[in-house]
């Protein structure tokens, strides 16, 4: 062998060590993604990341209101963002969004009928919005604190369980409750009917012994509230860790919201986020995000494979009954948006 092929040899073995010494290589590409926080499994991230080379800077939001505040801050460009129902909403009908066709997508059809149904509500032609997860809101209680099976809104106004009470720290969600309790709309416009749910919080103030978001379940699994209104997937949690928690629907009807994805107006690839959607639709990646968080799942391959227990609880796949007076949340008009807001800042403050 002359000098020139053994150099040879001896540079590609050297780049061949160096290669196999330096790791996985860098992402060439990154989307920014924005959800809520705890709403995604980690290991779907690096597996997206794995699979197609695309790396994800990930930012978290509270509630949809400071998701809202965050994005409209223009201090990042998201590529794709999750939120609430009335929120992606009010994105798609500022122009936030770009269209996504999902026909295109191999996964996209796992997703069930009737959430592109419910999608409609707010996204008419389903030109948007990806379903994420769903499920209701109701009252989480501890049945060893309460007086017989709970079923109705009532609980929570009638004076029984004085600073025993923890309400949602969410306008939308806690003025959702006394509009259906009052047997409202709660996608009103009419300020008397806001102005009366606000009265009737104001007045079960005293028996609110705080308003959270996440920490809601965990006061009642501690046993320091009798109870709590909470996602059904809060739900869920609170019965594993604690069999004397039930969970209902109240009769009066709730919210059946539908968190989704959009791919915003600001993604400079909208191939790849498609491809993040897409991946997300996958059944095996939708399980693991619905073991990660245990909320109900639109994703009909996911269902079809569960155990029957979790198929039969109600906090995970509620039932035609739980739905028949749940209305879907829906973005109000900006002076109604002001109001609610007004009335919020009032109530925390009186």
């Amino acid at each position: 062998m002359n000098k020139k092929a053994v150099c040879a040899v001896l540079i590609a073995a050297a780049g061949s060590l160096m290669m196999g010494g330096c790791g996985k290589a860098e992402p060439t590409e990154y989307l920014t993604v924005f959800n809520y926080g705890e709403y995604m499994d980690p290991d779907v991230i690096d597996q997206f990341t794995e699979e197609t080379g695309i790396g994800i800077k990930y930012e978290e939001a509270l509630t949809p209101e400071e998701l809202y505040a965050k994005y409209s801050s223009g201090a990042i460009d998201y590529d794709l963002v999750c939120s609430a129902d009335y929120m992606i909403q009010r994105l798609i009908e500022e122009g936030e969004a770009q269209k996504v066709d999902f026909s295109a997508m191999e996964y996209a059809g796992n997703i069930g009928d009737r959430f592109w149904e419910f999608s409609q509500a707010f996204d008419p032609d389903n030109e948007y919005a990806l379903p994420y997860f769903y499920g209701t809101i109701g009252i989480l209680y501890d049945t060893t604190k309460v007086d017989g099976p709970i079923d109705s809104w009532s609980v929570l106004f009638d004076g029984s369980y004085k600073n025993d009470i923890i309400m949602q720290n969410s306008q939308r969600d806690t003025f959702m409750i006394t509009l259906k309790y009052l047997g409202y709309s709660l996608n009103t416009s009419d300020e008397g009917e806001l102005r009366e749910a606000q009265q009737l919080l104001i007045r079960q103030k005293p028996d609110v012994q705080a308003y959270l978001v996440d920490e809601a379940r965990d006061e009642v699994v501690a046993g320091n509230a009798a109870m709590a209104v909470v996602y059904s997937g809060e739900a869920y949690l609170g019965h594993e860790y604690n069999e004397d928690l039930a969970y209902v629907v109240p009769k009066e009807g709730s919210n059946v919201w539908i968190d989704s994805w959009i791919v915003t107006k600001h993604c400079k690839n909208p191939e790849a986020a498609a491809k993040f959607l897409d991946f997300l639709c996958r059944e095996d990646v939708a399980e693991k995000n619905f073991e990660y968080i245990y909320y109900s799942t639109p994703n009909e391959a996911v269902v079809e494979n569960m155990d029957e227990e979790l198929r039969n609880d109600p906090a995970i796949t509620p039932t035609e009954e739980d739905m028949a007076n749940c209305e879907v949340c829906t973005q109000t008009d900006p002076e109604v948006t002001k109001l609610y807001n007004d009335l919020w800042k009032e109530l925390k403050a009186d």
